[in-house]
């Protein structure tokens, strides 16, 4: 069953779990709108977090055909998939101290809060550049799934945004190739996703042509869109200023600097989605507990959780656009 984080939060009645949920909703335009299939259950032994997927790699075709003469075959091309759920968060501690001076509510709300934004910095990193090759502890994200497809476009070229004047000369340019990849995508994507930069350089081209548009969140804060579809900025690594999606020195032709991508994702169930352990809670908290002997108590957040896209046309990467 699909299962988000809003409906998850009306399933409990714990106030602080309540607020957890809040704090990962309002951190995380992907979390506050991704689905999650809340459909495995451990294996024997609790061994096993194993999602199986089949993911579409071709749509089927149609045509006409003569009178008396059969139609030429075309059949969707697929593969399958599994991937396996892994816990992701974080534990902090709190003395007791702390606890005895009666200052445990609010330092236990701090921790809490920044231990959330930590897990959600992780979850935005994995959800891009998750890779079992290199993490077995992590799952494969974005990347590994569209490098090399059909919707990883603009691999031999560059499109300067960098400065103001660059804008000025090739907005057009950037907006036909950034159009012709769109639509390269099986429908309208639920979010363009990218670093700090990116995401200003396409609200500026954006207001040049007339595309920028605003909504608002379920909080009531305004996000900005191209053409109606949110422009999310995925922030920086857990505990770093270095962003999710990295500005980096390239060889396209001639070494170049400042250069990063633009990715683009459809949510659904049939898209991508989240996965989510049956019949347990998307997100869990431990509370410190200060009745038993130990100087130092512990406290924790954890989702237990993975990524699957099911149709390889409902996400794509744009390549190699310098910010700066």
């Amino acid at each position: 069953m699909a299962v988000t984080l809003e409906q998850a939060k009306l399933n409990t009645q714990d106030d602080i779990q309540k607020g957890v949920i809040d704090e990962f909703r309002k951190s995380s335009y992907i979390l506050d709108n991704i689905q999650f299939d809340d459909a495995v259950t451990p294996g024997t032994s609790g061994g096993t977090l194993t999602y199986g997927y089949t993911r579409v790699l071709a749509e089927s075709g149609a045509d006409f055909r003569k009178i008396n003469q059969e139609y030429a075959n075309s059949e969707a091309t697929k593969k399958r998939f599994v991937t396996e759920l892994k816990p992701l968060g974080g534990s902090f501690n709190i003395d007791r101290i702390v606890a005895n001076t009666g200052g445990l509510v609010d330092e236990f709300q701090f921790q809490l809060a920044q231990k959330v934004k930590a897990a959600r910095a992780l979850f935005h990193d994995t959800v891009i550049n998750g890779s079992v090759a290199e993490n077995e502890d992590s799952f494969d994200g974005l990347d590994v799934a569209v490098t090399g497809s059909s919707t990883e476009y603009h691999t031999d070229g560059i499109i300067d945004l960098s400065t103001s004047s660059a804008i000025d000369s090739n907005y057009k340019v950037f907006l036909d190739e950034f159009e012709n990849w769109l639509a390269e995508l099986d429908e309208k994507p639920s979010v363009i996703a990218g670093n700090s930069k990116l995401i200003a350089r396409i609200k500026q081209v954006a207001r040049r042509s007339s595309y920028l548009t605003q909504s608002e969140d379920a909080f009531g804060r305004k996000v900005s869109a191209y053409d109606g579809i949110p422009l999310v900025d995925l922030g920086a690594k857990a505990g770093s200023n270095n962003p999710v999606v990295k500005i980096e020195t390239r060889t396209v032709g001639d070494s170049v600097t400042g250069l990063t991508d633009i990715y683009a994702v459809r949510f659904g169930m049939d898209a991508f989605h989240g996965v989510s352990l049956a019949n347990q809670d998307l997100v869990t908290y431990f509370l410190p507990d200060f009745s038993t002997p130990g100087a130092v108590k512990t406290g924790e957040v954890e989702m237990v959780t993975s990524v699957v896209l099911k149709k390889q046309k409902s996400a794509g990467v744009f390549r190699n656009v310098k910010v700066q």
